[in-house]
């Protein structure tokens, strides 16, 4: 979710249709007034006429609000998009509906700040947690201060900066920002803080770190992505958009059998409905398209094998001294895992995507078992093992001839039961 913007918006609407900005600017300033009774100055009336027709000619809010639903379970409920009108009233319903609801996933690159406080009040309310999976920005953070806890994920982000409101042709227009002051500081943020994110720019926005977060009292925990249920399709939960997270996690499986593409991406949508974590889904995916791969490869040509086995070793040499988990999974034929140290590295390895082509070219359509796409398990990641005894076997395994080195290939690296490696590819 990108971060976007933070308006303050004015409830009084123009409707003035297509007359003129000028005229509409002389008739505000000859009709309103100001705290004196005097009339409008004429920058003044140009401010309140460039706002209200924004607003007059803005697209009906119900197209681009948030979307709220309740979680699995009925503990989590989840915003995700813009603050419009209506969306606090809309959250406002479901808790009344389901008091069970314990947390609220806010993913939200801003919107108005009458709906942000709303929307906090709420939360204050019912003593929700507030949870930030991705991206919160602007009048979100309105919301997630008054969380009971608050819960940043790894790699997500507040982004502050001063309310505006909007005019006409992209303009933006400074205003008091005495509303979201007073939030966060009934909130305890640290005044410090709260100076500097007002301070920033309407058109920029201040993304502090983890550390400024937790010692301002903006965030008490700092969670990994296994902690709560996973909130990657919030703002979508299609079939469509499964498919695109699947692709965006695992950009290997661009070259997949797309019935593959299509299996996995059930079974990410499904953990999803279920309250599978983040870190969950993604590891179970990781695990189900190596099995895919390790059964499509074992089915390939001799010289596709033989040019893996040459991709494996370059990926194994990488991680050998840094990540010995990955370097035995390597060892064992993970593809995901060979592709990804490669890329990382920009290593001038064979084309992992190009193997994948040549391979689905000569053994069919392999689809997943259903073995395959068992409970998903971590990876562990550690700094010792024997990896150094699977890199010198796949070395020699690839001096032989194309045919024999293949075989070895085959049993050394491509065997789920991961065999030892003593004397399997000796001469």
């Amino acid at each position: 979710m990108p971060i976007d913007w933070f308006c303050r918006p004015r409830r009084r609407r123009a409707i003035l249709g297509s007359v003129a900005l000028g005229a509409a600017i002389a008739c505000l300033a000859a009709a309103e007034s100001g705290p004196a009774g005097e009339p409008l100055s004429l920058p003044t009336a140009f401010v309140r006429a460039s706002t209200d027709l924004a607003q007059h000619f803005a697209s009906d809010d119900a197209d681009t609000a948030a979307r709220v639903t309740l979680g699995p379970g009925g503990r989590d409920l989840r915003v995700a998009g813009d603050l419009m009108e209506g969306v606090s009233a809309r959250v406002a319903a479901l808790l009344a509906a389901h008091p069970e609801v314990r947390r609220i996933h806010l993913t939200s690159g801003g919107g108005f700040v009458e709906e942000g406080l709303a929307l906090g009040a709420l939360v204050a309310e019912h003593g929700l947690a507030a949870y930030v999976p991705d991206d919160c920005a602007s009048a979100c953070t309105l919301a997630f201060v008054r969380g009971s806890q608050r819960y940043l994920g790894t790699g997500g982000r507040l982004g502050f900066h001063a309310p505006y409101e909007a005019g006409l042709f992209g303009q933006t227009f400074a205003v008091d920002a005495s509303l979201e002051r007073a939030a966060y500081r009934a909130a305890g943020i640290a005044p410090d803080f709260t100076a500097a994110a007002l301070a920033v720019s309407s058109d920029d926005i201040w993304l502090p770190d983890a550390a400024r977060l937790l010692q301002a009292g903006v965030v008490t925990e700092v969670v990994e992505t296994d902690r709560f249920p996973d909130s990657t399709l919030d703002d979508d939960a299609s079939p469509q958009a499964a498919r695109a997270q699947v692709l965006r996690n695992l950009q290997v499986l661009a070259e997949a059998n797309p019935a593959t593409v299509e299996t996995l991406a059930a079974w990410y949508r499904d953990g999803y409905a279920d309250g599978r974590s983040e870190a969950d889904a993604l590891d179970g995916l990781q695990q189900q398209a190596a099995a895919h791969f390790r059964h499509l490869f074992r089915h390939a040509d001799d010289a596709t094998v033989r040019a893996l086995g040459h991709a494996a070793l370059a990926a194994m040499r990488e991680t050998e001294a840094e990540d010995q988990g990955a370097c035995e999974a390597i060892a064992g034929g993970d593809v995901v895992v060979i592709a990804e140290t490669l890329r990382r590295a920009r290593h001038p390895a064979p084309s992992v995507a190009a193997l994948i082509a040549h391979a689905r070219r000569g053994s069919g359509t392999a689809e997943i078992a259903g073995s395959d796409r068992a409970k998903p398990h971590r990876r562990a990641r550690h700094g010792s093992g024997h990896c150094g005894a699977r890199i010198e076997a796949v070395r020699r395994a690839l001096e032989r001839p194309v045919q024999e080195a293949a075989s070895v290939l085959r049993t050394l690296v491509l065997d789920g039961a991961q065999p030892a490696v003593a004397g399997i590819a000796s001469p």
